[in-house]
This record gives structure tokens, sequence and C-alpha cells, in this order.
């Protein structure tokens, strides 16, 4: 069996971008998928991960045999330069790791050694899904949620504080305000669901301290990216800070391969990482991820807020992980999203029921894609 194209696919899915997927074919008639949404900010950026795929990953891939998972991956890494180009790659090793499945006839997650479950718990990233940024509004989706059975939820509510400004009196209200829609979202979910905060990388180092002062009075113990991940300084300062609060320290969403992640996991600066298999490598790099932090008594929650492909992706890899904390799930994004793949999507109180079929499991409804894609490819 030998890879003989490429495909790019472009869904249309809201204001906040598109899905980008990717479909190997090979001479044996069978299909591979992957996906590489949100490779870097801005509308050029499918433009330009699609360019990778076609312009590069293909002839790199073209002829090879996709079972050989990691000969072609290793053929791949001159082009994970920057972020387009790791989310170019991770899609390309996530068909690579569904055409494997399906040539032997299993799963993927059992060609990682077997699952340690079969349904994977997920917790409701609701923030994609809230237009309207108010306490009122964060509240009504969380509660939404919860009524669904999701034990979690999570908010980004600092959106649109600029750090270098966040101590300034507009930054200062923004603060606030982001405060208060945490409060409300924990109101409306009482105590029985945990209440996740990420910050993406809006606040400065004091500023994070005390905000985490004030999410410890609303019982918040998940404090995502408080501080840009680069700051690894800021990071290891914060990190005792944040203990002493009871509190959790959660990042790297968009580093790659176990290099990317290992000063963060030397320095010991997070309880728990967070490896996106759009970003990070794929399916076999999120594993080995895994291990290292494992090793490092890190916990594991896979990043995750993307289309369905992805979604199923990560699911693979978090049936095989024995310390998995939990899978991120772009909850209420599009009320049509389950029916993309199929078999559809198929989520029950809160967990996501793996598929059974070989390699992903899954294939593309061919009449939705058709109602809603544009396959604009690079030229």
């Amino acid at each position: 069996m030998r890879i003989t194209d490429l495909e790019v696919l472009r869904l249309e899915v809201n204001r906040r971008g598109d899905w980008l997927f990717v479909r190997l074919a090979t001479d044996a008639g069978l299909t591979g998928l992957g996906e590489a949404s949100h490779g870097g900010p801005g509308p050029a950026r499918d433009a330009i991960v699609a360019a990778i795929l076609k312009r590069h990953c293909l002839p790199a891939l073209r002829g090879r045999d996709p079972r050989a998972v990691r000969a072609a991956v290793a053929a791949l890494q001159p082009l994970a330069d920057g972020l387009a180009g790791a989310t170019a790659v991770s899609a390309c090793e996530q068909a690579l790791w569904d055409l494997a499945g399906q040539a032997a006839g299993l799963p993927v997650y059992r060609l990682l050694g077997g699952p340690v479950r079969e349904r994977i718990p997920l917790y409701a990233n609701i923030n994609r899904a809230t237009d309207d940024r108010t306490p009122e509004g964060f509240a009504r989706n969380a509660a939404a949620a919860a009524a669904e059975g999701f034990r979690a939820v999570k908010l980004a509510p600092f959106d649109g504080i600029d750090r270098a400004q966040v101590r300034d009196r507009e930054g200062r209200e923004r603060v606030r305000h982001g405060l208060a829609c945490v409060a409300a979202v924990r109101a409306a979910v009482g105590k029985a669901v945990d209440v996740l905060v990420d910050c993406h990388s809006r606040l400065d180092l004091p500023t994070a301290v005390a905000v985490a002062r004030e999410l410890q009075a609303l019982e918040v113990t998940w404090f995502e990216e408080p501080v840009p991940t680069a700051d690894l300084n800021a990071l290891a300062r914060l990190r005792p800070l944040v203990h002493d609060l009871g509190m959790e320290l959660i990042g790297g969403e968009r580093l790659y391969g176990v290099g990317g992640y290992w000063p963060y996991l030397a320095a010991g600066v997070w309880d728990l990482i967070m490896p996106d298999v759009k970003h990070c490598g794929g399916i076999g790099a999120m594993l080995a991820i895994a291990a290292a932090a494992e090793a490092r008594g890190v916990a594991v929650a896979p990043h995750n807020p993307s289309g369905p492909v992805a979604n199923i992706a990560s699911a693979q890899v978090a049936a095989a992980l024995p310390g998995l904390r939990a899978l991120e799930y772009a909850w209420g994004e599009a009320p049509w999203r389950a029916g993309a793949l199929v078999p559809a999507e198929r989520i029950e109180v809160g967990e996501l029921v793996l598929p059974p079929g070989p390699g992903l499991g899954i294939a593309l409804d061919e009449a939705l894609l058709a109602a809603r894609q544009d396959r604009r490819t690079a030229p």
C-alpha cells in the first residue's frame, strides 16, 4: 500500500474560523483523516497550512507505505517549523495512524497498547459557543453544559485584555469583569461541577497572583495559561504561589514534540499539560509527551477546542493513557457537529464513546461536507 494523494478539505463553521481536514489517499483504496485546524493567527492561517500540506507534505509522503508511520513522520519533521508547519505535520501524522489502523483492522488505540477506557471523560469548553461575553452569557451556557452531564466547564473570561496595560484603569475593569463571569458560572453550576479558568496568557505576574486569590474564593483550582508560555521564569515564580492557594498551574497547548515540553517538565512549572493533537506532532507524539509527563509526575488533559476529527484522534490517545485527567470538548460551537462524521460523534453524559471501527473509526459525512465546505486548496 502506497500513498498517492493528499486532499485538503475546509468546512465552514462560524465567525471564529473553519475546520481544516486532511485526507490521504492510497493505491489500496483506503483513505486516512487528520485535522489541521487553528494553525495560526489571522484569516490567512488555513491557506498557509494548506500550502504546506500540498506543496511540501504531499511530495514527502507520496509513494510511502502509510503503515510505516514513524518513517513517514521522520520525512516530515523538517516541515514542522512554526505553528503552521507543526499543524500540517500533525494532521498528516493522524491520517497515517488512521490508515495504519484500517490496514491492520484495528482501532488506533489498540495499536497504542490497548484501552485503559473506552468512554473518554470530557470537560465542556463553553468559550467558543459564548458570543454573549457577559456574566449572564457565560452562566447560561455553563448551566446548559452541566445539564447535559458535563462534570466540568471551562471559560476564558479575560479575552480582550491587553497584558501590557492590564494594570491600567481599563485593564483592571476588564479583570473585574472576567472575575464576575467566573462568579456567575460558579453560581450557575453549583459546587458539584468543576469550574476551569483559561486566561489565554492575558495577565502579567502580579495580576496573575491577584486573580488566583480571587479564584480561590470561588473554589477554582484549574488556573490555565495566566502568563505567556515562553516566560519560563514567570511560570517558575508563579507555581509555588498558586500551590499555596491550593490551585494547579496548567499549560502547554501549542508546544511541539517531547523536546518542546521538556524544558517545562524539567523545570517543574506545570501540574498538568495540554498537548494538542493538531499541533504537538500528532497521535504518537502525544503518547510520547504523556509518557514524559508521567515520569515527572505531571498529569495530562489534551487541549482540544477542535473539530470532530481531532476530537476522535485525541480520544484514541486518551483511551490508552492511564493518567488521563479529561479531554477538552468544544461544547455548543456548531449544532450540526455530531453529524459531520460517520458514524456520528457520540457523547453521553459528558463522555465520548469511542467508535468501534478500525483506524480512527470515522469518515466525513459527504453530504454535509458538500453543503458546508469550501474546497479551496493552496495553488
